[in-house]
């Protein structure tokens, strides 16, 4: 035997350990995914957006003035639905 030989075990070992550790951290990922609804994650991803959760959070005017504008341009589109559903079924 070498000396080099422990050192390579100790390696393959470690080596063997954080891909069981990758896999595992991977299943969890998807678990997550899989265990909630489409309607729950779809929620979250909205609230997340308009509550301007990509915005710089050291900086509150990007904050107030990104929510104000995606909730403004949701409140927008609901109108134009509205009004276009009304105006095409007079």
């Amino acid at each position: 035997m070498t000396e080099d030989d422990p050192k390579s075990r100790h390696q393959r070992q470690d080596d063997k350990a954080r891909e069981a550790q990758r896999i595992l951290d991977r299943v969890d990922m998807e678990g997550e995914a899989l265990g909630t609804s489409a309607f729950a994650r779809t929620a979250n991803r909205a609230r997340q957006h308009l509550g301007a959760g990509d915005a710089d959070p050291s900086d509150p005017i990007e904050i107030w003035g990104t929510r104000i504008g995606r909730i403004g341009g949701v409140i927008f589109a609901i109108f134009l639905v509205l009004w276009l559903v009304t105006h095409f079924t007079r």
